[in-house]
């Protein structure tokens, strides 16, 4: 990476990593259908601006039904999930758990897409599952129902992450990055509406929460999607994807000192074990070094 690639993979992991407290601070006063409707609608509405100052064709309307089932599952379905979670949870815990995503885009892809699963892959996965569990149960929270299902909320946003990105690449991958985000924010915007206008606050919300809201559809949103495909295209994917390395880090280093979180032993040493599982899984730690022969393992479905 050059000085400009990596500057931009610091910023996109610090904006997403802040996207956590912005959900915090807002998820409340906003309630979570509300929040997550005016976060992809003004993203979309900007990105949809832009384009047309552009002049970009995006061909939005040939592929509406696909985009719709990418709108679901890529945002609408995971935003809110991951904001209802983070009224029981702290930001901290919620960065730490959603950086297993890769963890399920590997295992989806290779069902979805045919993709190889690697003993490593599968070593990774499982160092996954202990690590969220060691998260979960050495977190300062107490370990009731309540943290149980917002943890599994979070969890299975991040299977609507993995489920959307395979989903977009066999079905939509002949667009443009720019077609993609804004034909998936807008039919997120859409799908919600209907829910978060049958869902409005009874108070108006405070000033530090609509500002909240304004830094996670501006910032966290429209601007993180452009410097994320700018290093997918200058950089690759697979450099790009260290970002998921960076991302709880400032998570939980902001939801310490923004928002006072306690940050226990247990919630570091569970970082540390996803961390490593996400670099097995995404081949930034390879094994083969040390077992030159590790064998592919087969796979329960063929690419179409």
């Amino acid at each position: 990476m050059n000085i400009a690639q990596l500057a931009a993979l610091l910023a996109l992991s610090a904006i997403w990593g802040a996207s956590y407290i912005f959900i915090r601070v807002a998820v409340e006063p906003f309630g979570p259908f509300l929040l997550m409707f005016s976060r992809v609608a003004l993203s979309a509405a900007i990105l949809l601006g832009y384009a047309r100052l552009r002049g970009l064709r995006l061909d939005l309307r040939r592929h509406w039904r696909k985009f719709l089932i990418l709108g679901f599952l890529g945002s609408a379905l995971p935003f809110v999930l991951i904001a209802w979670a983070q009224l029981t949870v702290t930001a901290s815990m919620a960065a730490i758990l959603m950086s297993t995503t890769p963890l399920f885009t590997a295992l989806v892809a290779a069902v979805g897409l045919g993709e190889k699963l690697t003993v490593a892959k599968l070593l990774g996965a499982l160092l996954g599952i202990i690590g969220v569990t060691v998260t979960v149960g050495g977190s300062a929270l107490s370990l009731d129902a309540e943290v149980v299902t917002a943890s599994a909320a979070l969890l299975f946003a991040t299977l609507c992450y993995a489920m959307g990105g395979v989903f977009a690449k066999r079905f939509l991958s002949g667009l443009s990055h720019m077609a993609l985000s804004s034909g998936q924010l807008l039919s997120a915007a859409i799908l919600l509406a209907p829910v978060s206008l049958a869902d409005l606050p009874l108070e108006r919300p405070p000033l530090d929460a609509a500002l909240a809201l304004l830094a996670l559809a501006i910032l966290c949103t429209a601007f993180a999607y452009q410097l994320y495909y700018y290093l997918i295209i200058s950089a690759g994917p697979t450099k790009a994807l260290t970002v998921t390395l960076l991302i709880p880090v400032f998570g939980v280093l902001m939801g310490g000192v923004l928002l006072q979180e306690p940050i226990t032993s247990g919630m570091l040493i569970g970082l540390v074990i996803v961390l490593f599982s996400v670099g097995l899984v995404t081949g930034m730690i390879s094994p083969r070094q040390r077992f030159p022969n590790s064998k592919t393992l087969p796979l329960t479905r063929g690419r179409d």
